[in-house]
C-alpha cells in the first residue's frame, strides 16, 4: 500500500507543529522548512483545520497550531481521514471476486495495517527517533 502525497503532507504539517505544540507557525514557514509547495499545503491545512487536528488563528500575529495535544492525535485516524481509497485491490470489478480467497486476505491485511497505526499517536512519532529540527531547511522558528 502506498499513501498519497496528501497524507504525506498532512503528516508533515502535524509533525512540524507537534515539535512546539503551542507555537503558531505559518503555512509559508512550513513550506520553506520542507521545501514543498505552499499551495499544496494550504489545501491540506484547510482540511486539517476543518477536521479539528489543527486550529487557525487569524490576524497579524496569527498562524496555525495543533488543536489538541500530540498524544491525542492518532495516526490511524489521520490516515483514514486523508486517504479517500484504502482498498489494496479493486476486487469489486473482478469476475471471480465472489469465489476468490484473496479478497478476504487483502481486507485482513488492510485491517492489520490500520490497527498498527491506531496504536500510535503523533507524540509517539515525534519521540520515536528524536528531534528532526536540524534536518529542516532553515526558516524562522526552526533554528
Amino acid at each position: 500500500m502506498r499513501l498519497t502525497r496528501y497524507t504525506d503532507f498532512a503528516l508533515r504539517v502535524l509533525l512540524y507543529l507537534g515539535r512546539e505544540p503551542g507555537r503558531l507557525a505559518s503555512i509559508a514557514e512550513i513550506s520553506r522548512a520542507y521545501g514543498v509547495s505552499q499551495s499544496h499545503l494550504m489545501k491540506v491545512v484547510s482540511d486539517l483545520v476543518g477536521a479539528g487536528y489543527i486550529e487557525s488563528v487569524r490576524g497579524r500575529s496569527g498562524g496555525i497550531r495543533l488543536a489538541r495535544p500530540p498524544a491525542q492525535i492518532m495516526i490511524g485516524s489521520l490516515v483514514r481521514h486523508t486517504e479517500l481509497d484504502l482498498e489494496l485491490v479493486e476486487c469489486g470489478a473482478c469476475l471471480i471476486a465472489p469465489a476468490c480467497g484473496l479478497t478476504s486476505m487483502f481486507d485482513e491485511a488492510l485491517a492489520a495495517f490500520l490497527a498498527v497505526l491506531d496504536g500510535y499517536s503523533l507524540a509517539d512519532a515525534l519521540s520515536r527517533k528524536g528531534d528532526f529540527t536540524h534536518l529542516l531547511r532553515q526558516a524562522p522558528g526552526t533554528a
